[in-house]
């Protein structure tokens, strides 16, 4: 079963406000994100944010350099398989 991605409040906005290069990545992701479940290793800079805490939150790199731009989400349910991504933009600004 795929899982389902939303775009948490305000990340859709600032998706449309991204270079074209970004978002194509970010596409990218999602449809690992959806195909393969939230845990995605083979991406730049895989990490979880929150270990130990009832949340499972994980972020990655989608592009290195300056700026470098990243990707954070959180499994919102695993039993129905549902995950939020909940920020997309520049590392400097990102919520970790």
């Amino acid at each position: 079963m795929k899982w389902e991605v939303d775009l948490g409040n305000g990340v859709e906005k600032k998706v449309a406000k991204l270079p074209q290069t970004i978002r194509d990545i970010l596409n990218d992701l999602i449809t690992d994100l959806i195909t393969k479940g939230p845990i995605q290793p083979e991406w730049p800079n895989f990490s979880q944010l929150n270990k130990g805490k009832k949340i499972a939150a994980y972020h990655c790199h989608l592009k290195k350099g300056k700026p470098t731009f990243v990707a954070c989400w959180w499994v919102v349910d695993k039993k129905i398989k549902l995950m939020e991504i909940n920020y997309v933009g520049t590392h400097e600004n990102a919520p970790h």
